[in-house]
């Protein structure tokens, strides 16, 4: 790291300066009200929108730094009064907020081609169109909004000479206007378009594939000249703007942003994509140590020893990520689900881990989650008929149809807020004269699967006590669980500490995991939501391993009421493994190609298990391993249960301690208390 990074880096994340220029917050529903009573639709709103924060904002610029932007409006507005909002609500699916988010753009439609020949094609399209028409008048906001855009830039151009930072004055004279002529210009771009897209308030709008769309501008200026060491400095300055303003990003909590950037990949051609790029943005990581941009990346059979080793340097670090894909897995999945060859091979994450295509996909990735532990418990009743546990199996295939069922009935017709901005960005928005809120190439919804194993744990104990051993009856088991199991703690022991759990390598527990996994899958098979697309199975909880615990009874694997359930797709908090080799065994068994939402293998490992470059090996080699055995995504992280006690405790010592949550890596000090305690619990099963 050079001195000038260390600067910048103590500047904007230990002082924290680019705080003290924020402006007081405006009334999130002001503007919505002096829209509605002058009758704008919600695309002039969302147009106006833009143009409302970008001429409110106040450009400052640093004379240190080389790649500018900073927020200085804290809040946006919102373009619906609360009673417009109700009566949408009544009548439509509101997703989240209502906003275009967790998407991949493709920032080379505006990157490659520059403002003014996006304006050009956009004024023609124009001039073939009738004026009175939707769609001329949809690219008139489009060209609004460029315009926009562009007098923001003028003014950090202005600004930037003002202070004298000629740098960053020199690339505002060209970008956004023109195309970058070098990668200094195309960091700073893509910092602009990043930048506008939160000031639009689309959010978690990821970074996609980094190190393939900017490569040709780093590849130009290292022709020319450029040594490694100035590239790195670069990459390390737009990872420090990525940290600037992220306390004002929405989230379930601080880190919880979609800040994340995809890395390497399988081409058709077999060959892999990963180069010097991907390589300066591990390093880049390594050195800054901060939680953004979250890195993903992507592996298959192929990928070197070398770059698995590089990746577990990170998790060594703390950091939570990488995050790894198996092309391997994940590629077939997507040409399964419909998706084309080119962009199956081209595939970015959304804000966490969900797969999504860049500027094609308008895919929903986390519309909702199937729990299958309620699924369970909401069949027990009906397994006092069985005579055979074949017969409460079937009771839960049929059980999770119907949830499926009931979770696709809930979702009507959708609708978003108009993204102009975003659009810009998606393939065929321009062509069509149609808004991407409307719809993509893709418009698939995905559901997550939350509490795997504890599900598979609980039939695995069913199975065992009621219809092998017979020591007890479904009612008797029913009555544990509604006590708690106050006064039946002999029977929790037995439960919590059986070795029959998915984890353990035993074909006969795991062979549950991959039912349910192939019932979930086939109960979607075929069906279509109202946007004409498919509904993706995947095996991630995101939020809800700790929203459906909260709601959730006792189970029969011996979790009490109101305890979380695991993270993603792992094994269960309490369950005590054989090692990773086992876990990685059982959890690679299902048919995982069939359900690649997203939702990784999330493991802890104890942070000295990274002590020597011997063990960064033997993790490299532990990551190849589950790879190779079939696994689709993992994610590792390296913790300290006496450390995260410490620093819940004494948070004041712990302000830049880094754990992976479910899908993004956030400060533990600035964790709710349900997170960090969730956390901690994870560390006390470390593998």
């Amino acid at each position: 790291m050079t001195e000038r990074i260390k600067m910048l880096k103590e500047m904007f994340i230990e002082r924290r300066v680019q705080r003290k220029v924020r402006q007081p917050a405006v009334a999130p529903y002001a503007l919505a009200e002096r829209w509605s009573k002058g009758g704008y639709s919600d695309l002039q709103r969302a147009g106006l929108r833009l143009k409302w924060v970008l001429e409110q904002e106040r450009p400052v610029v640093f004379p240190e730094e080389r790649i500018a932007l900073v927020r200085t409006v804290p809040v946006l507005p919102e373009l619906f009064t609360k009673k417009e909002w109700e009566k949408i609500r009544a009548r439509r699916y509101i997703h989240e907020q209502g906003k275009v988010c967790n998407v991949t753009p493709d920032y080379r439609l505006l990157l490659n081609r520059g403002f003014d020949a996006v304006l050009r094609e956009l004024e023609e399209r124009q001039g073939a169109l009738p004026p009175e028409g939707e769609q001329h008048g949809y690219l008139q906001v489009l060209r609004e909004t460029l315009e926009t855009v562009q007098a923001f830039a003028d003014r950090y151009r202005q600004e930037a000479e003002r202070v004298g930072n000629k740098t960053v004055a020199q690339t505002f004279s060209r970008v956004p206007r023109q195309p970058p002529r070098s990668f200094l210009e195309a960091l700073q771009f893509l910092r602009l378009l990043h930048y506008c897209l939160w000031a639009s308030f689309q959010y978690h709008n990821t970074l996609g594939r980094f190190d393939q769309y900017l490569w040709p501008y780093l590849r130009r200026d290292l022709e020319k000249g450029m040594t490694e060491q100035e590239a790195l400095e670069l990459v390390e300055e737009f990872f420090l703007t990525c940290n600037r303003d992220s306390d004002l990003y929405l989230g379930m909590q601080q880190g919880d942003n979609g800040q994340s950037l995809v890395l390497g990949g399988r081409n058709p051609d077999g060959t892999d994509s990963y180069n010097l790029l991907s390589d300066l943005c591990l390093t880049a990581c390594g050195e800054l140590r901060l939680i953004d941009p979250k890195i993903n990346l992507r592996v298959h059979r192929g990928t070197p020893v070398s770059t698995l080793e590089k990746g577990t340097r990170l998790t060594k670090l703390g950091l939570g990520f990488p995050q790894y894909a198996n092309d391997d897995v994940i590629i077939p999945c997507l040409l399964h689900w419909g998706y084309e060859e080119a962009d199956a091979f081209n595939y970015s994450v959304a804000a966490c881990w969900e797969l999504i295509i860049p500027g094609r996909g308008m895919d929903i990735p986390n519309i909702d989650a199937l729990s299958f532990p309620k699924v369970v418990l909401d069949c027990l009743p009906d397994m006092e008929q069985c005579t055979a546990f074949s017969q409460a199996m079937e009771l839960v295939r049929d059980g999770i149809r119907r949830e499926t069922e009931r979770m696709i009935g809930r979702i009507g017709p959708v609708y978003m807020e108009p993204a102009p901005f975003l659009s810009l960005m998606m393939e065929g928005c321009v062509q069509r004269g149609a808004d991407i809120s409307l719809g993509g190439r893709y418009n698939n919804y995905g559901f997550h699967g939350a509490g795997l194993a504890t599900a598979v744990d609980s039939l695995a104990a069913i199975r065992r006590c009621v219809f092998e051993e017979k020591r007890m009856t479904v009612p008797r088991l029913e009555e544990m669980l509604k006590e708690n199991f106050q006064g039946y703690e002999r029977e929790l022991v037995k439960l919590r500490c059986s070795e029959e759990k998915m984890g353990n390598d035993l074909d006969e527990v795991d062979e549950i995991g991959v039912q349910l996994l192939d019932w979930f899958a086939d109960a979607l098979e075929g069906k279509r939501n109202s946007r004409g697309g498919i509904f993706r199975p995947g095996t991630g909880s995101a939020m809800y391993y700790l929203w459906y615990g909260d709601q959730l009874g006792a189970t029969p694997d011996g979790r009490r009421a109101g305890e979380g359930l695991p993270c993603n797709y792992s094994p269960s908090l309490f369950v005590r493994t054989r090692g990773p080799i086992s876990v990685f065994k059982s959890f690679a068994k299902p048919h995982l190609e069939r359900v690649a939402n997203g939702g990784p293998l999330t493991i802890e490992l104890h942070d000295s298990v990274f002590r020597s470059e011997e063990s960064i090996r033997k993790v490299a080699g532990l990551i190849q391993t589950y790879l190779r055995l079939g696994g689709h995504q993992l994610q590792i992280n390296a913790v300290n249960r006496e450390v995260l006690q410490d620093a819940k405790e004494h948070p004041e010592h712990h302000k830049n301690l880094i754990v992976r949550v479910w899908g993004w890596s956030g400060y533990f000090v600035e964790l709710e208390e349900a997170y960090q305690d969730h956390i901690i619990r994870r560390a006390e099963m470390l593998l």
